[in-house]
């Protein structure tokens, strides 16, 4: 009989969520940056091992919201936390437990759901000794089914949390076909990979107001290429300027970078075709946030 577990990663942004993620399923399918809020909505990664499917929900970080559509990712959030097996709780190891963390992480324990607790980002420490404390506080406070040390930057430890995740696996159908990584249409994706190299390239300002639609998506009949329309969104005519820059200069570096790694993960040359739009102020307007699949209804 096959086997299935439904596991939801979540955590305080830039933790490592999405990092850990692509590390599982062995591909890039989730937006990893330096930048606070990469992950806007839940991303469900696919990994079989030996009969047995993996089934992984990454949730945007744990933030304050300060519009409607961080009041959506939070509440993705709290709905990608029911109806599972377990929950990889992600900290940055480095970084002192906050309240809205542990107000996540109590109600997890009341409710009897198992969590893991991975400790990201033990490369950056001077001596290994230095997490006795920091799990010794979170132990007394949380019960948690293990504790893991990792280092998702150089594969260290990613095996060991694939290992306790296999033991909560159940006898069950796999619900998704066996080859499949992730149920995240192909224009998700590319949207997303496209964004992630504005956030890697532009000032903090600018990345949070920025929103991506890939509005044509096709590869050639005559010739093995795959042509991507996209229209980048963002909030204020001066970023605009911005995302563009002088004569053109940032949007062709981003759509470069962009390109590059879309034909790495779609296996074809790919002809990437970029727009820059305005649309005030669209993280407080609830219909545009809908439209681009950036709520949880």
């Amino acid at each position: 009989m096959s086997r299935t577990a439904f596991i939801t990663i979540a955590g305080r942004t830039n933790a490592g969520k999405s990092s850990l993620l692509n590390a599982i399923v062995g591909e890039k399918i989730a937006s990893v940056s330096s930048k606070p809020q990469t992950t806007r909505t839940r991303i469900t990664g696919i990994r079989n091992i030996d009969g047995v499917q993996l089934v992984f929900f990454d949730t945007p970080g744990l933030h304050k919201p300060v519009n409607k559509l961080s009041e959506h990712m939070l509440n993705t959030v709290k709905e990608s936390v029911t109806d599972i097996d377990a929950v990889v709780f992600v900290m940055d190891c480095k970084k002192k437990i906050n309240e809205s963390e542990l107000s996540l992480l109590r109600s997890l324990n009341d409710s009897n759901m198992p969590v893991i607790l991975v400790l990201n980002k033990i490369d950056l420490l001077r001596s290994m000794d230095e997490l006795a404390p920091v799990i010794a506080e979170l132990t007394s406070k949380i019960s948690f089914r293990a504790v893991i040390p990792v280092s998702v930057t150089e594969n260290n430890g990613v095996d060991i949390v694939i290992d306790e995740m296999m033991k909560l696996s159940e006898e069950s159908i796999h619900y998704f076909p066996d080859d499949m990584i992730t149920d995240q249409p192909e224009k998700v994706i590319a949207g997303e990979m496209i964004r992630e190299k504005l956030l890697e390239l532009l000032s903090d300002e600018v990345p949070h107001g920025i929103a991506v639609g890939v509005e044509e998506m096709k590869e050639r009949e005559d010739k093995d290429i795959l042509d991507i329309r996209a229209v980048i969104y963002c909030e204020r005519e001066s970023h605009k300027g911005i995302v563009i820059g002088k004569g053109g200069s940032m949007l062709k570096k981003a759509s470069t970078a962009a390109r590059i790694e879309l034909e790495e993960f779609f296996r074809i040359k790919v002809n990437l075709k970029c727009w820059v739009k305005v649309k005030e102020d669209w993280r407080n307007r609830e219909g545009l946030i809908r439209s681009f699949g950036l709520s949880e209804k």
